[in-house]
Formats: structure tokens, C-alpha cells, sequence
């Protein structure tokens, strides 16, 4: 069974404020308002001086647990937003990769599916590591890196609905672990939200909450899981106002969704779920034997609506 053995984060020091966003981005004052005050979201991290080859190899520096195993890592996968993130011929994953000793391994990137990537990313490196031949004592691992700069103003904010912070993460998976297991993966693509190619803004708005809800509920009944049986809901950050509809909608409590990491990082492209699952080893949130739920949605050439759930 597909599992999470160990996680890496690495956010930027610098701390920006909204405010400090308004002229950059040609943001109007009702418009930092509705991002600090109605969403929640009061700083961002961004460095200029890091670049992305920086950040990744800061977060795979940070996984400790590698050092002794890099040798079985037969899968690097990149999760990220955007389909394009370095100019070429430069490829920040690769360049990473070898400084790291991982230049054996068969690395790639998975995207298309914006921020919900790193989930799909997880479940590709199981289903690979699954049917991957090893002998006994030698199980393969693998790699899940994201992490990219807020580098255009479409990647630093979304209109009216969440502002971007740079960082990133570093997940080690394996296909037999027996701790995080992966019970199961829910993911719903709603190619008729693409508003760029003219679909409507405020239909994806009025549907986004029951569509995330129903990805919830498909994949905690492929677990026999309920709500209540929930410790924990990690979700994806992109401001405090839709986990607060979204929980009512779906009568789970609100505290019990960490929330924490809204205001003071923002949205991490695709590293929120390893953002706040570090957060929640930290603060000792959760217990063998505990189940928690991982939520992403990625907007971009349509939708991607995801949910995982875990047993720690």
C-alpha cells in the first residue's frame, strides 16, 4: 500500500506583506482588502535572491531520511502548477537530481493538473513503485518534489481568490510502508470550468465547494471512512473563506482543518498538503491509527477537484 515515509519543507524566510503586493501587481485597495480581511491572507514568502533549483534542493537538503536510502530512489517526480517554469535549456529538476545523487534514478514531471498535481504525483510513484521488480530487502522508493516561484503576475495571485508563496517540498514514497498509508485517491477533472477558453468565472465559483465536496465523499466512502472519523483535514491553501463554506457545507468542524498556514504562507502552489502535514507533525496532531484527509483543487485549462485519504 502506497505510502508517505517522510516529508521535506522549505519556505523562504522573507516575509512580504499583502500590502506590499498592491503595486506590482496593479492590485486596487478593495482588492488587498478582500484578500487580508474576507480571505485571511496577510503575507506571502518570496526571496528574488533564491532561485527554483534553489528551493528544491533547500527542501530535499531537509529530508533527512534520503541520505541513507538514495540509492533505492528509482523515481523522481515533479508535481507542479504550471507547465513551464524555467526557460530553456535550463531544467531545475535535473540539475537538482544530480547534485543530489540521484542521477540514477528515472525523473519526470507531472503537471496539467495545477495545484491538485502533487496528488496525482503521489499516486503515480505508487502505482510505479507497485509494479516495479526488486529483490527481497531492496524495496524501491520514490521522490515527490514540488516547489516553484511566484516568477509572472498569473503565478503570484488569483484574482479575487488567493495570493502565491514560493517553496517546496520533498516526500519520500514507498509501496509498502506502514506509516501515512494511503487509503484512498478520489479526483474529479471538469474540463467545462476552463475559464481562460471562455467558460464562465462565476459558474466555477458556484460549483467549486459541492465539487470538492463530492470528491471528499467519494473518497472517504472507498474507506468506509465518515467525517467523524476524521482527525484531521489538510487542506489546500487557498484562503479561509472557502474552508469555512466548505465545512459548513459538508458539517465537518472547522477546527479541526488546519488552517493555520493560510495567513502565514499563503498558497504554495502544489506543496500545501506537505506544508501542512509537517505542520501537523510538529504540533503532534495526529496518533497511530488516526485518519486525515487531503483536499487540492488545481484551476487552470479547467479544473481538478482531489482528495486522499491517509491512515497515520
Amino acid at each position: 500500500m502506497t505510502a508517505v515515509d517522510a516529508v521535506s519543507v522549505f519556505l523562504p524566510t522573507r516575509r512580504v506583506p499583502i500590502e506590499s503586493l498592491a503595486a506590482p501587481l496593479r492590485l486596487t485597495e478593495m482588492q488587498i482588502r478582500l484578500f487580508r480581511r474576507f480571505h485571511g491572507l496577510t503575507e506571502v514568502r518570496h526571496d528574488p535572491d533564491l532561485s527554483l533549483t534553489d528551493l528544491l534542493r533547500h527542501a530535499v537538503d531537509g529530508l533527512t531520511a534520503l541520505r541513507d536510502v538514495a540509492h533505492r530512489v528509482r523515481f523522481v517526480v515533479y508535481a507542479r502548477a504550471f507547465p513551464v517554469v524555467a526557460p530553456y535549456p535550463a531544467n531545475p529538476l535535473h540539475d537538482v537530481c544530480r547534485a543530489v545523487g540521484l542521477g540514477h534514478a528515472l525523473a519526470f514531471t507531472l503537471t496539467q493538473q495545477s495545484c491538485a498535481s502533487a496528488l496525482a504525483a503521489v499516486d503515480v510513484a505508487g502505482r510505479l513503485l507497485a509494479a516495479e521488480p526488486h529483490p527481497p530487502g531492496d524495496e524501491p522508493l520514490a521522490l515527490v518534489l514540488t516547489g516553484e516561484k511566484a516568477f509572472t503576475r498569473d503565478a503570484q495571485f488569483i484574482p479575487e481568490t488567493s495570493v502565491f508563496s514560493e517553496g517546496a517540498s520533498a516526500c519520500l514514497v514507498s509501496a509498502h510502508g506502514r506509516r501515512d498509508r494511503l487509503l484512498a485517491y478520489a479526483v474529479a477533472q471538469r474540463g467545462e470550468f476552463d475559464v481562460a477558453g471562455g467558460a464562465s468565472p462565476a459558474r466555477f465559483q458556484r460549483e467549486y465547494r459541492p465539487a470538492l465536496a463530492e470528491v471528499i465523499g467519494r473518497a472517504l466512502a472507498r474507506t468506509g471512512t465518515t467525517l467523524a472519523d476524521l482527525r484531521l483535514i489538510l487542506p489546500h491553501n487557498v484562503n479561509l473563506m472557502t474552508w469555512k463554506r466548505l465545512v459548513k457545507l459538508i458539517g465537518f468542524p472547522l477546527d479541526r482543518v488546519l488552517l493555520d498556514n493560510v495567513t502565514g504562507a499563503g498558497h504554495v502552489f502544489c506543496a500545501d498538503a506537505f506544508v501542512n502535514y509537517r505542520t501537523a507533525r510538529e504540533r503532534d496532531l495526529l496518533r497511530p491509527g488516526d485518519r486525515y484527509l487531503v483536499a487540492a483543487v488545481g484551476a487552470g485549462d479547467g479544473a481538478t477537484f482531489a482528495a486522499m485519504v491517509f491512515e497515520h
